[in-house]
């Protein structure tokens, strides 16, 4: 509901102002041009199997055949072609928290339905920037994906700059929330006109089109380095490396992973622009009903105790406004960095797998259900971004609370003079908190020097797991237990409140559960991310797409070429080689056809002087015959013989 709200205030259009045609409006509109495309698209392509509808209607020729938009799992080209266009559908996804792009109104129980009708829409009216990049038909797309990124760019632009204000951000609200979606529309524009630009290079045979292949460059690359030996002195990474990010030339993101971010980067910034919009317009609605309760307080001669809350309702209406504005850009700052670390967490959960570790994993999750793992990866990015969202607006109340609490327990007591009191209360409190850790650490000291056994080697870092002196040790066990017992209380409390605040600050962490051990599957959020990285695992492993690479060329040039392919010279052997290959080939040619031995050119000449007999044919087919036997004797005999028999043919 919170988020719903934000979203239609800001992301919306001014009701006041008449543009002629909104991006809402043309929203509906496009549903028939992007129809017409998606059914161009089809028609272009051919399906690999025959249906009865082809024999019924020949004339189709196999066509109209389902155009995919986006590869969300083996596909790694045009990978930020794909996160522009995530970007110019983020401002339609977050109208579906909202109910705005339902021109007419739907009774309550049907609100589920409108939400899957609108779902259904936007991804409709967006089809055609997908499918216009993975068509293979590069010249029918780049023109269709042209005309219809320009008339997106036209309407948004027309409405961003005819209709710039807002109520709630004021003048240029407009140019301040769309200009991520006109800049990827842009991009998206170019993009396409490069399309046609090589399209038309391609068929005037200026460049050759590109080989299709399962396996990537990256992946060839990440291969070989773990063939090559590991050099003993490695360079030292830096500071950034080592505790931020260290750059990995070998890996690539998919372009599901990259829209996600983009969506939910683009999502983040909306979001704030919302909170902080709606933050200012709230907390001056509050300050209007604080001046008309104080004019009521004092017009009817209230009690002093009434009157002295006033000033207090002040103190914490200004202390709550500030405070809610300074953690709205720690609670961004927060969504962001979890954004980008989620993308670290992919790589290295990833990397993992393929090396074969899954003890980062709960034992449950070790073998994961193939339907689920599938299943994941439709679920994955939808609820990445709702997480994001969400995880914005709990993380950003609870700074909200710390931000109270330090006001009050420290700012405030200073302001007020009270520094004093503040300081002996912190102290007591810092007291107790150190007495209690110093009697967990005394009890542990306490057993580390009397209870436990010598080391068994000097060299050992600690002492065995066996008892010293039990007699003692028993007595000990028996006086702290009542000690233990009441600092349980405020271990279970304290407990309790780590569990909400690390709970609540990583709810936006899809890939970190946040239930305790043993309960993980109950985390749905954690187990589409872990049905998601084995999918990516099984179908991306770069060891397994080089193999099914190495078999289909195998294959395809079995089916391609002769029987003798796997004699054939590359341009890059040596000719001693090249020169072994072709013996051995036309030693084999020899041996499974013998009567080509007499056409050979020194046999010829030397059968000349044969000419003069009466059955010529005759007699050079019995000595075809018997050279050929001659040559079947010798398969197995030595290399040698062999070699000098390929030599003399």
């Amino acid at each position: 509901m919170m988020i719903r709200n934000q979203v239609e205030h800001v992301v919306s259009t001014v009701q006041d102002c008449q543009s002629g045609i909104s991006v809402d409006l043309f929203l509906h509109l496009s549903l028939l041009p992007a129809v017409l495309i998606a059914g161009v698209l089809s028609f272009l392509q051919k399906r690999a199997r025959r249906l009865a509808i082809d024999h019924r209607l020949p004339f189709l020729g196999g066509r109209f055949a389902i155009v995919v938009p986006l590869d969300t799992i083996g596909s790694l080209s045009n990978r930020w072609s794909y996160g522009f266009a995530f970007g110019a559908v983020s401002a339609s996804v977050l109208l579906l928290f909202s109910e705005r792009y339902i021109p007419f109104t739907v009774p309550p129980w049907a609100k589920a339905i409108m939400y899957l009708v609108g779902a259904l829409e936007v991804g409709l009216a967006y089809f055609p920037f997908f499918a216009c990049l993975s068509t293979p038909f590069r010249g029918a797309g780049a023109v269709l994906g042209i005309l219809y990124s320009l008339s997106w760019i036209i309407v948004t632009v027309w409405d961003t700059f005819t209709c710039p204000n807002g109520k709630i951000l004021g003048e240029y609200q407009k140019m301040i929330v769309q200009w991520p979606c006109i800049l990827s529309l842009i991009f998206l524009l170019g993009r396409f006109v490069y399309m046609l630009v090589k399209a038309v290079r391609i068929h005037l045979q200026l460049e050759q089109e590109d080989p299709e292949e399962l396996i990537e460059q990256h992946q060839v690359q990440h291969v070989k380095s773990l063939l090559r030996k590991t050099p003993a002195h490695s360079k030292p990474l830096s500071w950034f490396q080592s505790r931020v990010y260290e750059w990995d030339p070998y890996f690539k993101f998919p372009n599901r992973i990259i829209g996600t971010a983009t969506i939910s980067l683009i999502g983040l910034y909306t979001i704030t622009l919302a909170d902080y919009s709606l933050s200012n317009v709230a907390f001056d609605q509050v300050d209007r009903w604080k001046n008309t309760l104080k004019q009521l307080v004092t017009s009817c001669n209230q009690t002093e105790h009434i009157g002295a809350m006033v000033p207090q309702l002040e103190e914490f209406i200004d202390v709550a406004r500030k405070s809610w504005l300074a953690t709205t850009f720690f609670a961004s700052l927060n969504s962001v960095a979890y954004t980008f670390h989620v993308l670290a967490c992919y790589r290295k959960h990833l990397k993992r797998l393929w090396k074969g570790q899954k003890g980062f994993l709960p034992e449950k999750f070790h073998n994961p259900r193939s339907a689920g793992s599938v299943a994941s990866i439709a679920r994955y990015s939808g609820w990445q971004i709702a997480f994001t969202l969400w995880g914005y607006l709990i993380v950003h109340f609870v700074h909200f609370l710390f931000a109270l609490l330090f006001v009050y327990l420290l700012v405030l007591p200073i302001q007020h003079g009270k520094a004093l009191s503040m300081l002996t209360n912190l102290g007591i409190i810092l007291l107790t908190i150190s007495l209690v850790i110093a009697l967990v650490v005394l009890q542990v000291f306490v057993v580390q020097i009397f209870f436990l056994q010598d080391k068994l080697s000097p060299t050992d870092k600690e002492k065995p797991l066996a008892l010293n002196n039990r007699k003692a040790f028993h007595c000990f066990n028996y006086f702290f237990f009542f000690y233990n017992v009441v600092m349980g209380i405020s271990t279970c409390i304290l407990r309790l409140l780590c569990s909400i605040v690390v709970g609540t600050w990583l709810v936006s962490r899809i890939d970190r559960t946040i239930m305790q051990r043993g309960y993980e599957t109950m985390d749905a959020g954690y187990s589409t991310w872990v049905g998601m990285i084995f999918a990516d695992h099984y179908h991306n492993n770069p060891v397994i797409v080089c193999f099914c690479q190495l078999m289909v060329s195998n294959s395809l040039e079995r089916h391609t070429v002769s029987a003798y392919s796997t004699f054939s010279s590359t341009p890059s052997e040596s000719p001693l080689k090249s020169r072994a290959r072709r013996r051995w080939m036309l030693f084999h040619t020899l041996l499974r056809n013998p009567h080509l031995i007499l056409l050979r050119k020194h046999h010829l000449s030397s059968s000349s002087s044969l000419q003069t007999s009466s059955s010529p044919q005759s007699d050079t087919t019995v000595q075809a015959w018997v050279m050929a036997s001659q040559t079947q004797s010798r398969q197995a005999a030595s290399p040698e013989i062999i070699i000098t028999l390929a030599e003399g043919c």
